[in-house]
């Protein structure tokens, strides 16, 4: 207490010019698990998607904020490591821990469906104009499946399964998708299946499947493929709201978009090529927590993924997708003002020829003007170079490994299919980390190992940079005043640099440490001090 007493008086003398500003930290341990689950005796009401005011009056509120000059903010729902912690949000995964090509190939929930024949219709598929059914396999477990359209077989399916893994990976919570095949004969109807007949509800026939399954892609063999998304626990509640937090959900306290896990996803969705980021494909539950089924919350997913991977423009023909939005006035002026002379980036595509794959290339990739399909999904939109850089972080951990073991879930049947499709996964992924990593300082990874501060270059660890970098870290106390001479350094090859720690003055002897690179990139902000036993520890990051 005496020492946040002591900061708080100096900060307004010391930060006006302080190189470190004033930005401190309690000395604790970093919080990786947020209290998010207490009791929501009620469920929620469920919320509607009204699909044109929800586009129409992104608008309104993108015009507003503009001439409000509104003021932006950085990201909430971090720690003082500037990371996510887990919630019913996130859960961190490949950010923070080696995970397995077979875990990756396996993804969430149960496994697939097609392993448990034969299959029972439930009923039709409600909203959209996709053919789908509801099922259950032998199992008792309930999916909704879908298919491929006649015209791109496989391109769906396989974008579903591939995306929802690595998303998964990353830490965020999605079904258990599965690409599987059946034969007519493997499906059933049960007694109590409906169909809708000019709007009234009437007993399901084998003539009305046989009807449907009629529009859709089959093998040669006969069989027939689709994803099968298992059902989401719980009772459904619809998408998650886009600006501030959910109505009767005492434990949505953070306005949604200034959630770093949902800014996060910006850089996630330029990489994958993930176009359809909206609230009507996110989806929100009230479960039962598994250990006390007295308690329930509300458990937060991304959904539907079939138009991520380049499938979006490849089945529209909207070849501008990933470039300007759907409805984009500013883009089309510029179409009108230059009388259509100016070549635009996504005139040169082509449609793909390789059976399953979508117009998924690194070519022409610009992670920093990627655009999804609407600009209304604000949490995305108004994501700041810190949300793109967390998110850049964790997707270049992906190894070729875990890379290909993703994509095997899409069981393509062309050979080539795969080794292409990783191939430009690869080099969007590198293509969207450097980006960022030229924002933000990619300096990470970050201890104090006795005497020593040592960090990582995430640039050099992951061969984004031609050579290493040079550091120069200055020590500050607590106040903000230079406690020893900047040093410098250069990491080693695979991004590792030390540099010996020159503890402040004070209680716990608080010390503020600026990493600056040779490379222009912003610096960071180390704070470090004594924990109860007078050993020295990171408490906090702030990056500049």
């Amino acid at each position: 207490m005496r020492l946040l007493l002591v900061i708080s008086m100096l900060l307004g003398a010391c930060a006006g010019g302080s190189p470190v500003g004033p930005v401190r930290f309690k000395n604790a341990p970093p919080v990786w698990r947020v209290d998010d689950r207490k009791d929501v005796a009620t469920a929620p009401e469920k919320r509607r998607f009204l699909r044109w005011f929800y586009h129409f009056d992104t608008y309104y509120i993108r015009t507003v904020r503009a001439m409000n000059l509104t003021r932006h903010r950085r990201a909430l729902g971090v720690n003082s490591l500037d990371e996510v912690p887990d919630s019913t949000w996130f859960t961190n995964r490949i950010g923070i821990r080696t995970m397995s090509p077979d875990e990756i190939r396996r993804g969430p929930g149960p496994e697939s469906p097609d392993l448990h024949l034969p299959w029972t219709i439930v009923k039709a598929k409600s909203g959209g104009t996709a053919i789908g059914f509801v099922v259950e396999d032998a199992r008792g477990v309930k999916f909704l499946l879908k298919f491929d359209l006649p015209k791109f077989p496989e391109t769906e399916t396989a974008s579903d399964a591939i995306t929802a893994r690595l998303l998964w990976a990353v830490g965020y919570n999605v079904p258990s998708d599965h690409v599987v095949y059946f034969r007519r004969s493997d499906l059933k109807i049960s007694p109590d299946a409906k169909m809708s007949v000019y709007r009234k509800k009437q007993p399901m026939t084998e003539a009305y499947v046989d009807r449907k399954l009629a529009q859709v892609a089959h093998e040669a063999d006969g069989r027939i493929r689709g994803i099968a998304s298992v059902f989401i626990e719980g009772k459904p509640l619809g998408g998650m709201p886009r600006l501030g937090v959910r109505e009767g959900d005492v434990n949505d306290r953070i306005p949604h978009e200034l959630r770093r896990d949902q800014r996060g996803q910006a850089a996630l969705a330029a990489w994958l090529s993930s176009s359809d980021v909206k609230e009507d494909n996110t989806h929100d539950t009230w479960q039962e927590d598994p250990a006390n089924k007295a308690i329930h919350y509300v458990v937060h997913y991304l959904i539907d993924f079939g138009n991520a991977l380049g499938t979006d423009p490849e089945l529209s023909g909207h070849l501008y997708l990933g470039y300007q939005y759907e409805i984009d006035p500013k883009e089309s002026l510029k179409g009108i003002l230059s009388l259509g002379l100016v070549r635009r980036p996504w005139e040169t595509r082509k449609t793909e020829t390789i059976r399953g794959l979508g117009l998924y290339s690194n070519e022409a990739y610009d992670p920093g003007t990627w655009k999804p399909n609407t600009g209304a999904q604000l949490p995305v939109i108004w994501a700041d170079r810190f949300g793109q850089f967390w998110g850049s972080k964790i997707l270049i951990r992906f190894t070729r490994e875990q890379l290909a073991a993703a994509i095997e879930a899409g069981r393509f049947t062309d050979p080539r299919a795969a080794p292409t499709l990783l191939e430009a996964m690869i080099a969007r992924q590198r293509t969207t980390a450097r980006y960022w990593f030229q924002r933000v300082s990619p300096v990470d990874e970050i201890v104090v190992d006795g005497a020593r501060m040592c960090f990582v270059d995430l640039a050099m660890r992951h061969r984004l940079e031609a050579a290493p970098a040079s550091f120069t870290v200055g020590s500050y106390d607590a106040t903000g005043r230079a406690t020893a001479a900047p040093v410098k350094t250069v990491s080693d090859a695979d991004g590792k640099a030390c540099v010996a720690v020159t503890p402040g003055n004070g209680e716990a002897h608080y010390t503020i440490l600026r990493i600056d690179s040779s490379r222009g990139v912003p610096g960071t902000l180390v704070h470090i001090a004594e924990d109860a036993g007078g050993k020295q520890r990171v408490i906090g990051i702030h990056r500049l």
